[in-house]
């Protein structure tokens, strides 16, 4: 345990269409989904998969984690 899965899903939603928006607060970055037409929030070091799981789910993509 320990490693972020911010890495991988950021590729996973780059791949599905999904794009950084600009900066959120702190580590905190704040992308769009095309599929869902819908802003969302990506923490800087994600450390649950529960969590990665969930921002997936708002960008309307199946989980991966």
């Amino acid at each position: 345990m320990g490693a972020s899965f911010t890495p991988e899903l950021k590729k996973i939603l780059s791949s599905a269409g999904c794009y950084f928006e600009r900066q959120g607060k702190g580590d905190h970055e704040v992308w769009y989904s095309p599929i869902t037409d819908c802003r969302f929030v990506v923490d800087g070091s994600m450390k649950s998969r529960h969590t990665a799981n969930a921002v997936l789910k708002q960008a309307g993509l199946p989980k991966a984690f």
